[in-house]
Protein backbone atom coordinates (compact mmCIF):
# COMPACT_ATOMS: atom_id res chain seq x y z
CA UNK A 1 0.00 0.00 0.00
CA UNK A 2 1.03 3.85 -0.39
CA UNK A 3 3.15 5.08 2.18
CA UNK A 4 0.77 7.28 4.82
CA UNK A 5 0.77 10.06 5.98
CA UNK A 6 -0.69 11.79 10.03
CA UNK A 7 -2.95 14.68 10.60
CA UNK A 8 -2.29 15.98 13.74
CA UNK A 9 -5.12 17.81 15.60
CA UNK A 10 -3.77 19.14 19.08
CA UNK A 11 -6.88 20.45 21.21
CA UNK A 12 -7.35 21.35 24.53
CA UNK A 13 -7.68 18.42 25.80
CA UNK A 14 -7.56 16.09 23.03
CA UNK A 15 -4.99 15.23 20.36
CA UNK A 16 -6.60 13.33 17.29
CA UNK A 17 -4.90 11.81 14.66
CA UNK A 18 -5.75 10.45 11.20
CA UNK A 19 -3.64 8.33 8.88
CA UNK A 20 -4.39 8.76 5.07
CA UNK A 21 -3.15 6.73 2.15
CA UNK A 22 -3.27 7.85 -1.55
CA UNK A 23 -4.26 11.44 -0.47
CA UNK A 24 -3.64 12.40 -3.92
CA UNK A 25 -6.26 10.75 -5.51
CA UNK A 26 -9.64 12.18 -6.04
CA UNK A 27 -10.85 9.82 -3.09
CA UNK A 28 -8.09 9.19 -0.59
CA UNK A 29 -8.40 6.56 2.21
CA UNK A 30 -8.53 6.90 6.08
CA UNK A 31 -6.40 3.18 7.46
CA UNK A 32 -6.04 4.51 11.00
CA UNK A 33 -7.76 6.97 13.12
CA UNK A 34 -7.07 7.57 16.97
CA UNK A 35 -7.48 9.93 19.63
CA UNK A 36 -5.62 10.47 23.26
CA UNK A 37 -6.28 12.95 25.92
CA UNK A 38 -3.90 15.17 27.50
CA UNK A 39 -3.59 16.66 30.92
CA UNK A 40 -5.52 20.21 31.90
CA UNK A 41 -3.11 22.89 31.13
CA UNK A 42 -0.91 20.95 28.46
CA UNK A 43 -2.42 22.56 25.46
CA UNK A 44 -4.45 25.68 25.27
CA UNK A 45 -6.10 27.14 22.49
CA UNK A 46 -4.55 24.89 20.41
CA UNK A 47 -0.99 25.79 21.49
CA UNK A 48 1.40 23.74 23.62
CA UNK A 49 2.00 24.64 26.71
CA UNK A 50 3.73 21.53 28.67
CA UNK A 51 6.31 20.11 25.87
CA UNK A 52 7.13 17.06 27.68
CA UNK A 53 3.71 16.06 28.65
CA UNK A 54 2.48 16.19 25.01
CA UNK A 55 5.23 14.48 23.57
CA UNK A 56 4.33 11.98 26.10
CA UNK A 57 0.79 12.24 24.95
CA UNK A 58 1.60 11.65 21.35
CA UNK A 59 4.15 8.77 22.02
CA UNK A 60 1.34 6.80 23.42
CA UNK A 61 -0.56 7.87 20.82
CA UNK A 62 1.19 6.15 17.99
CA UNK A 63 1.79 3.18 20.00
CA UNK A 64 -2.02 2.45 20.88
CA UNK A 65 -2.98 3.57 18.11
CA UNK A 66 -0.65 1.41 15.32
CA UNK A 67 -0.18 3.87 13.46
CA UNK A 68 2.30 3.37 10.78
CA UNK A 69 4.25 6.65 9.12
CA UNK A 70 5.70 9.07 11.40
CA UNK A 71 5.27 11.71 8.83
CA UNK A 72 3.32 14.15 10.14
CA UNK A 73 1.14 17.79 9.30
CA UNK A 74 0.68 19.63 12.25
CA UNK A 75 -2.63 22.07 12.43
CA UNK A 76 -2.97 25.88 13.83
CA UNK A 77 -5.71 28.18 13.65
CA UNK A 78 -6.22 29.90 16.92
CA UNK A 79 -6.43 33.87 18.28
CA UNK A 80 -2.64 33.75 17.18
CA UNK A 81 -2.88 33.48 13.55
CA UNK A 82 -4.11 36.07 11.37
CA UNK A 83 -5.44 35.65 7.80
CA UNK A 84 -6.18 38.95 6.03
CA UNK A 85 -6.80 40.06 2.19
CA UNK A 86 -3.92 40.86 0.58
CA UNK A 87 -3.06 42.18 -3.06
CA UNK A 88 0.83 42.08 -4.68
CA UNK A 89 2.49 42.85 -7.71
CA UNK A 90 2.35 39.79 -9.95
CA UNK A 91 5.69 37.47 -8.92
CA UNK A 92 6.21 33.81 -8.41
CA UNK A 93 4.89 32.83 -5.20
CA UNK A 94 8.64 32.20 -3.64
CA UNK A 95 9.00 36.01 -4.60
CA UNK A 96 6.02 36.89 -2.94
CA UNK A 97 6.46 35.16 0.41
CA UNK A 98 10.15 36.74 0.45
CA UNK A 99 8.81 40.19 -0.14
CA UNK A 100 5.84 39.94 2.54
CA UNK A 101 7.92 40.70 5.36
CA UNK A 102 8.93 44.52 3.65
CA UNK A 103 5.43 44.72 2.89
CA UNK A 104 2.59 43.99 5.75
CA UNK A 105 4.03 45.32 9.09
CA UNK A 106 0.94 47.49 9.28
CA UNK A 107 -1.45 44.17 9.18
CA UNK A 108 0.66 42.68 12.06
CA UNK A 109 0.02 42.46 15.85
CA UNK A 110 3.92 41.91 16.61
CA UNK A 111 6.86 42.94 14.96
CA UNK A 112 7.93 40.61 11.79
CA UNK A 113 10.38 38.69 13.62
CA UNK A 114 8.32 37.59 15.72
CA UNK A 115 5.61 35.71 13.01
CA UNK A 116 5.82 33.26 10.22
CA UNK A 117 4.00 35.06 6.85
CA UNK A 118 2.60 32.72 4.58
CA UNK A 119 0.62 33.85 1.37
CA UNK A 120 -2.12 31.85 -0.48
CA UNK A 121 -2.73 33.13 -3.75
CA UNK A 122 -6.48 33.11 -4.96
CA UNK A 123 -6.71 34.83 -8.34
CA UNK A 124 -5.05 37.03 -11.10
CA UNK A 125 -6.04 40.77 -11.95
CA UNK A 126 -4.82 44.49 -13.32
CA UNK A 127 -4.15 47.26 -10.61
CA UNK A 128 -2.83 50.82 -11.12
CA UNK A 129 0.78 49.63 -11.20
CA UNK A 130 0.46 46.58 -13.46
CA UNK A 131 -0.47 43.22 -13.04
CA UNK A 132 -1.24 41.84 -9.25
CA UNK A 133 -2.11 38.73 -7.30
CA UNK A 134 -5.01 38.75 -5.20
CA UNK A 135 -5.19 36.36 -2.18
CA UNK A 136 -4.79 35.81 1.54
CA UNK A 137 -1.96 36.80 4.04
CA UNK A 138 -1.25 34.33 6.66
CA UNK A 139 0.53 35.42 10.11
CA UNK A 140 1.17 33.35 12.97
CA UNK A 141 3.16 34.14 16.11
CA UNK A 142 6.45 32.00 15.83
CA UNK A 143 6.33 31.29 19.42
CA UNK A 144 2.74 29.58 18.78
CA UNK A 145 4.00 27.45 16.03
CA UNK A 146 7.50 25.94 17.48
CA UNK A 147 6.03 25.05 20.35
CA UNK A 148 3.40 22.60 19.02
CA UNK A 149 6.56 21.83 16.36
CA UNK A 150 8.66 20.96 19.40
CA UNK A 151 6.39 18.75 21.47
CA UNK A 152 6.06 16.47 17.56
CA UNK A 153 10.04 16.47 17.33
CA UNK A 154 10.45 14.83 20.66
CA UNK A 155 7.51 12.41 20.30
CA UNK A 156 10.13 10.99 17.62
CA UNK A 157 7.82 12.41 14.81
CA UNK A 158 8.57 14.08 11.49
CA UNK A 159 6.73 18.00 11.30
CA UNK A 160 6.46 17.80 7.21
CA UNK A 161 4.55 20.96 7.18
CA UNK A 162 2.11 22.86 9.85
CA UNK A 163 -1.11 23.52 7.88
CA UNK A 164 -3.93 26.05 8.53
CA UNK A 165 -7.02 24.64 10.22
CA UNK A 166 -9.76 26.14 7.94
CA UNK A 167 -8.00 25.23 4.66
CA UNK A 168 -7.57 21.39 6.31
CA UNK A 169 -11.47 21.77 6.86
CA UNK A 170 -12.53 23.45 3.67
CA UNK A 171 -10.73 20.55 1.71
CA UNK A 172 -12.48 17.96 3.21
CA UNK A 173 -16.22 19.47 3.72
CA UNK A 174 -15.96 21.75 0.59
CA UNK A 175 -15.46 18.96 -1.98
CA UNK A 176 -17.91 17.02 -4.41
CA UNK A 177 -21.34 17.80 -5.27
CA UNK A 178 -20.94 20.78 -2.20
CA UNK A 179 -17.79 22.76 -4.14
CA UNK A 180 -20.51 24.03 -6.89
CA UNK A 181 -20.80 27.80 -6.57
CA UNK A 182 -19.81 29.69 -3.36
CA UNK A 183 -20.69 28.59 -0.21
CA UNK A 184 -19.82 29.26 3.34
CA UNK A 185 -17.98 26.82 5.50
CA UNK A 186 -18.35 27.58 9.52
CA UNK A 187 -17.16 24.91 11.79
CA UNK A 188 -17.96 26.28 15.64
CA UNK A 189 -15.24 24.78 17.79
CA UNK A 190 -14.96 25.01 21.86
CA UNK A 191 -13.29 28.53 21.60
CA UNK A 192 -13.09 29.24 18.40
CA UNK A 193 -15.22 29.12 15.26
CA UNK A 194 -13.59 29.12 11.55
CA UNK A 195 -15.09 30.72 8.52
CA UNK A 196 -14.61 29.62 5.42
CA UNK A 197 -16.05 31.07 2.23
CA UNK A 198 -14.91 29.58 -0.86
CA UNK A 199 -15.84 29.23 -4.70
CA UNK A 200 -15.71 26.28 -6.70
CA UNK A 201 -13.98 24.81 -3.95
CA UNK A 202 -11.46 27.44 -3.57
CA UNK A 203 -10.65 29.49 -0.37
CA UNK A 204 -11.65 33.08 -0.85
CA UNK A 205 -12.07 34.61 2.38
CA UNK A 206 -10.98 33.23 5.69
CA UNK A 207 -11.78 34.38 9.17
CA UNK A 208 -11.19 33.11 12.34
CA UNK A 209 -13.86 34.23 15.88
CA UNK A 210 -12.73 33.99 19.37
CA UNK A 211 -15.88 32.46 20.25
CA UNK A 212 -16.99 28.92 20.36
CA UNK A 213 -19.43 26.56 22.15
CA UNK A 214 -17.08 26.48 25.57
CA UNK A 215 -18.05 30.12 26.04
CA UNK A 216 -22.32 28.85 26.53
CA UNK A 217 -20.73 26.80 29.22
CA UNK A 218 -18.56 29.16 31.11
CA UNK A 219 -21.61 31.61 30.86
CA UNK A 220 -23.52 29.14 32.44
CA UNK A 221 -20.67 28.11 35.48
CA UNK A 222 -20.14 31.52 36.17
CA UNK A 223 -23.76 32.77 36.16
CA UNK A 224 -25.50 30.34 37.62
CA UNK A 225 -22.42 28.55 40.03
CA UNK A 226 -23.04 25.11 38.23
CA UNK A 227 -20.29 22.85 37.98
CA UNK A 228 -19.14 22.12 34.23
CA UNK A 229 -20.38 18.76 33.93
CA UNK A 230 -23.22 20.31 34.83
CA UNK A 231 -23.14 23.34 32.59
CA UNK A 232 -22.90 20.71 29.86
CA UNK A 233 -25.73 18.75 30.62
CA UNK A 234 -28.15 21.49 30.87
CA UNK A 235 -26.67 23.31 26.97
CA UNK A 236 -27.30 19.35 25.61
CA UNK A 237 -31.06 19.39 27.18
CA UNK A 238 -32.18 22.61 26.45
CA UNK A 239 -30.36 23.74 23.62
CA UNK A 240 -30.87 26.79 21.76
CA UNK A 241 -34.59 26.95 22.13
CA UNK A 242 -37.46 28.99 22.03
CA UNK A 243 -39.75 27.32 23.80
CA UNK A 244 -41.38 28.44 27.61
CA UNK A 245 -38.56 27.23 30.33
CA UNK A 246 -40.94 25.20 33.09
CA UNK A 247 -39.16 26.78 36.06
CA UNK A 248 -37.40 29.24 37.13
CA UNK A 249 -34.06 27.77 36.99
CA UNK A 250 -34.58 26.67 33.34
CA UNK A 251 -35.91 30.24 32.27
CA UNK A 252 -32.50 31.46 33.53
CA UNK A 253 -30.05 29.20 31.81
CA UNK A 254 -32.43 29.34 28.77
CA UNK A 255 -31.94 33.01 29.15
CA UNK A 256 -27.39 32.32 29.33
CA UNK A 257 -27.78 29.98 26.44
CA UNK A 258 -29.82 32.08 24.02
CA UNK A 259 -27.85 35.20 25.01
CA UNK A 260 -24.96 33.84 24.29
CA UNK A 261 -25.54 32.00 21.04
CA UNK A 262 -27.41 35.40 19.58
CA UNK A 263 -23.72 36.88 20.38
CA UNK A 264 -21.98 34.27 18.06
CA UNK A 265 -24.72 34.02 15.29
CA UNK A 266 -24.21 38.03 15.29
CA UNK A 267 -20.43 37.68 14.84
CA UNK A 268 -21.40 35.44 11.84
CA UNK A 269 -23.81 37.20 10.07
CA UNK A 270 -21.45 40.60 10.23
CA UNK A 271 -18.60 38.10 8.45
CA UNK A 272 -20.43 36.79 6.31
CA UNK A 273 -22.15 40.23 5.43
CA UNK A 274 -18.76 41.88 5.36
CA UNK A 275 -17.93 39.57 2.86
CA UNK A 276 -20.97 39.99 0.82
CA UNK A 277 -20.55 43.37 0.54
CA UNK A 278 -16.55 43.48 -0.52
CA UNK A 279 -17.56 40.91 -3.50
CA UNK A 280 -21.56 41.83 -4.18
CA UNK A 281 -21.58 39.63 -7.52
CA UNK A 282 -20.39 36.64 -5.75
CA UNK A 283 -22.76 36.13 -2.87
CA UNK A 284 -22.85 32.71 -0.70
CA UNK A 285 -25.31 30.06 -2.08
CA UNK A 286 -25.23 28.15 1.32
CA UNK A 287 -23.53 27.10 4.63
CA UNK A 288 -21.77 23.79 5.39
CA UNK A 289 -22.09 23.64 9.45
CA UNK A 290 -19.62 21.49 11.22
CA UNK A 291 -17.91 21.26 14.60
CA UNK A 292 -18.85 20.31 17.91
CA UNK A 293 -20.15 23.37 19.37
CA UNK A 294 -22.50 22.98 15.86
CA UNK A 295 -24.48 20.05 17.52
CA UNK A 296 -26.72 22.60 19.64
CA UNK A 297 -30.15 21.74 18.94
CA UNK A 298 -31.86 24.86 16.93
CA UNK A 299 -28.65 26.69 16.28
CA UNK A 300 -28.72 24.71 12.60
CA UNK A 301 -32.30 26.33 12.58
CA UNK A 302 -31.38 29.40 13.53
CA UNK A 303 -28.74 30.27 11.69
CA UNK A 304 -30.55 29.74 8.36
CA UNK A 305 -32.83 31.61 9.47
CA UNK A 306 -31.16 34.42 10.51
CA UNK A 307 -28.77 34.51 7.33
CA UNK A 308 -32.00 33.21 4.42
CA UNK A 309 -29.24 30.54 3.41
CA UNK A 310 -29.65 27.09 3.18
CA UNK A 311 -27.59 25.73 5.70
CA UNK A 312 -26.40 22.21 5.46
CA UNK A 313 -24.53 19.86 8.22
CA UNK A 314 -20.72 19.08 6.78
CA UNK A 315 -19.51 15.45 5.96
CA UNK A 316 -16.25 14.75 5.98
CA UNK A 317 -16.55 11.60 4.07
CA UNK A 318 -18.93 12.09 1.43
CA UNK A 319 -15.87 12.01 -0.75
CA UNK A 320 -13.60 10.26 1.10
CA UNK A 321 -12.89 6.29 1.31
CA UNK A 322 -12.81 4.32 4.78
CA UNK A 323 -10.17 1.27 4.86
CA UNK A 324 -12.27 -2.52 4.99
CA UNK A 325 -11.28 -2.04 8.91
CA UNK A 326 -12.93 0.66 9.51
CA UNK A 327 -16.13 0.38 7.66
CA UNK A 328 -18.31 -0.22 11.28
CA UNK A 329 -16.48 2.81 12.93
CA UNK A 330 -18.67 5.15 15.25
CA UNK A 331 -20.26 7.93 12.67
CA UNK A 332 -19.52 10.33 15.75
CA UNK A 333 -15.84 9.47 16.17
CA UNK A 334 -14.76 9.63 12.31
CA UNK A 335 -16.81 13.53 12.36
CA UNK A 336 -14.54 14.03 15.09
CA UNK A 337 -11.33 13.67 13.11
CA UNK A 338 -12.14 16.40 10.58
CA UNK A 339 -9.78 18.55 11.25
CA UNK A 340 -6.73 15.86 11.74
CA UNK A 341 -8.37 13.95 8.07
CA UNK A 342 -7.82 17.68 6.41
CA UNK A 343 -4.78 17.88 7.30
CA UNK A 344 -3.62 14.67 6.27
CA UNK A 345 -4.94 14.90 2.85
CA UNK A 346 -3.55 18.60 2.33
CA UNK A 347 0.07 17.16 2.57
CA UNK A 348 -0.90 16.44 -0.95
CA UNK A 349 -1.17 20.42 -1.80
Amino acid sequence: MASGIVGLDIGRDTIRAVEVVNATKARPTVVRYKEIAVPEGAVSSGEVRETHTVAAALRRLWSTGGFKSRNVVIGIGNQRVLARDLTVPRASLLQIRESLRFQVQDMLPVPVAEALLDFYPISEGMGEQGPVVNGLLIAAIKDTVMANVTAVTQAGLKPGQVDLIPFALSRVLIRGAVAVGTVALIDIGASITHVVVATAGVPQFLRMIPVGGEDINTALVSRLELSPQQAEAIKRQRGYSAAAPTSEAERAAAEIINETVNELLNSLRNTINYYSNQRQSNPVQAIILTGGGARLDGLAYALSEIMKTPVIPGDPFATIDKARSLQRSDPSELAAMTVALGLAIGSAA
